[in-house]
């Protein structure tokens, strides 16, 4: 009985600790109360990157509705993937690259200009002719893991903004 009330105990003090010195789980941010209702906007409303964006909105509890003048609007302006040589193989093929993932969005708060803001992610990409299948799925694995980031990096931006 002693043991169970001191893994209790144990467990409580843990919890008590975590949460009095600000941890947070990765990936909670606090979105400001003027942020909770949005209405998001795209170029292509149905692409890869505006659906993750909408289900992590979703995922924070926001709740996203139609253009109205007193709602704030997410626009997605564009998105692209760009690719740079890093290294050549001896006989001139291109060895690596570094493949740059940009999007840009807005942020218009009612009676406010639109902000804007950049995202970029990067990552290197080795280039071997002789596996060329495997080489095209993992540009595909990259590529995903590139957007999910960028979704996540535009949520930090909206828990950053300081509204008035």
């Amino acid at each position: 009985m002693l043991i169970i009330r001191i893994c209790f105990a144990i467990a409580a003090l843990s919890i008590m600790l975590s949460a009095g010195c600000g941890f947070k789980l990765q990936g909670n941010y606090s979105i400001p109360e003027q942020l909770q209702t949005l209405n998001l906007t795209s170029q292509d409303e149905y692409s890869e990157l505006t659906r993750l964006v909408r289900e992590r909105l979703r995922l924070h509890s926001i709740a996203l509705v139609d253009a109205s003048d007193d709602i704030p609007i997410l626009h997605i302006l564009h998105d692209s993937l760009d690719r740079t040589t890093l290294s050549l193989y001896p006989s001139g093929n291109v060895a690596e690259y570094e493949l740059t993932y940009h999007v840009t969005f807005s942020v218009r708060l009612p009676q406010d200009e639109a902000q804007e803001f950049d995202v970029d992610i990067h990552r290197d990409y080795l280039d071997d002719p002789r596996t060329a299948l495997a080489k095209s799925r993992e540009m595909e694995i990259l590529l995903k893991e590139m957007r999910n980031q960028a979704a996540d990096q535009m949520i930090q931006t909206l828990a950053s903004l300081e509204v008035k």
